[in-house]
């Protein structure tokens, strides 16, 4: 009985052990700020103590919170809902033949492009199936379409709001990489471009605030979000960004990841009206609202923006909390109708035209289980 013993412990430290390898030396955790690129995060009035901070106190959960119950549920007492039954229906996209006029694909989650002024904006893309670094733990929802096969022509610009796994995907950014003009990402996140291939001056890096002219009439800034980074054990070594994208035509919003905060208003003030706000809608919970926005903060966020109309977004792909899979589409459509707040909901890789803001689109996710 004691060999027994011995060979479970053996096998149990070897497992340990090759988990320890696997974690620390595989490419997809990316890089760490080094060098020149740490000098300048220390010069942001966002970095302090060796972290970046929230233009307000922002806690990842609620002090009231039992985490052991809270893991416990995930674990144990899943949503059958989580996922929906059937397979997502999906739109087909042939991104090298485009129309004319300027457009948006939404691909699910917080993933979409963006066809401006001719020029093709790639926004944190995920293609790759998963949203974890540990392989099959969260796999995507099964869709009609595959978008990992889609055939990308040149990506003129890559955002991305910040590095978590869902919004910052090795597998996918790897096989962009010959495609891609130049990533726009803010401070700090480059190091994880240069560890997979992309050449430093490829990569423009911002602090909130900071704002950059693409073209003479293409302008960039970068506005602050309500969350947090990290892809390893070290959090906030890196900046999570929202962004503001002014074109000849359209002034837009790029949400990323954000609780609600007075920020919003800040933005709003300073660079609203917007034409579109693309705003997180999914992956919420009340213990973790200061990093992730509500239902019910969503009509509050998009008057402060002063936006036109909404697309939401961080939903239909991933299950990353605990609510129904269609749980925030459809809390959501029920208060832009109450509200009267209009919003889009396109099925995943439909067209969007921005020319035509005012479409109405069905909601699809009622049609399934």
């Amino acid at each position: 009985m004691r060999t027994i013993g011995w060979i479970v412990i053996g096998a149990l430290l070897i497992v340990l052990i090759g988990g320890m390898i696997y974690y620390f030396v595989h490419p997809m955790f990316g890089g760490s700020p080094k060098g020149a690129r740490l000098e300048r995060i220390k010069q942001s009035p966002n970095f302090k103590n060796g972290v970046f901070h929230n233009l307000e106190v922002t806690p990842s959960l609620k002090k009231d919170v039992n985490i052991a119950g809270l893991l416990w549920g995930f674990l144990f007492n899943k949503n059958p809902h989580l996922k929906p039954i059937n397979v997502l229906p999906a739109t087909e996209c042939d991104l090298e033949h485009l129309p004319e006029d300027d457009v948006l694909i939404w691909f699910g989650h917080s993933s979409y492009l963006l066809k401006l002024d001719g020029k093709l904006i790639l926004v944190d893309p995920v293609f790759s199936q998963n949203a974890s670094p540990i392989p099959g733990s969260n796999r995507a929802f099964k869709m009609s379409v595959d978008y990992a096969l889609l055939v990308f022509p040149k990506i003129d610009y890559l955002f991305i709001s910040h590095d978590h796994y869902d919004h910052l995907d090795y597998e996918t950014i790897v096989k962009l990489r010959d495609k891609v003009g130049q990533v726009i990402c803010g401070l700090g996140v480059g190091a994880h471009f240069e560890s997979w291939g992309y050449q430093a001056e490829q990569i423009i890096e911002g602090d909130w605030y900071d704002q950059l002219k693409l073209d003479p009439d293409f302008q960039v800034t970068f506005t602050p979000a309500r969350h947090f980074s990290g892809r390893r054990f070290t959090r906030n070594s890196t900046l999570w960004t929202s962004f503001v994208l002014k074109t000849s035509k359209y002034n837009l919003f790029l949400g990323g990841d954000s609780g609600y905060g007075k920020h919003f208003k800040a933005i709003g003030d300073q660079f609203g009206p917007f034409d579109l706000a693309i705003l997180e809608n999914g992956q919420y919970n009340d213990a973790w609202h200061y990093i992730h926005s509500l239902p019910e903060e969503w009509a509050i966020e998009t008057k402060e923006l002063k936006a036109k109309v909404t697309l939401p977004v961080h939903s239909s792909k991933f299950a990353l909390a605990m609510h129904d899979w269609n749980e925030p589409m459809e809390k959501l459509y029920e208060t832009a109708n109450k509200e009267h707040i209009p919003i889009l909901t396109p099925k995943i890789g439909e067209l969007v035209h921005l020319n035509k803001l005012d479409t109405v689109y069905a909601p699809w996710w009622r049609e399934l289980r």
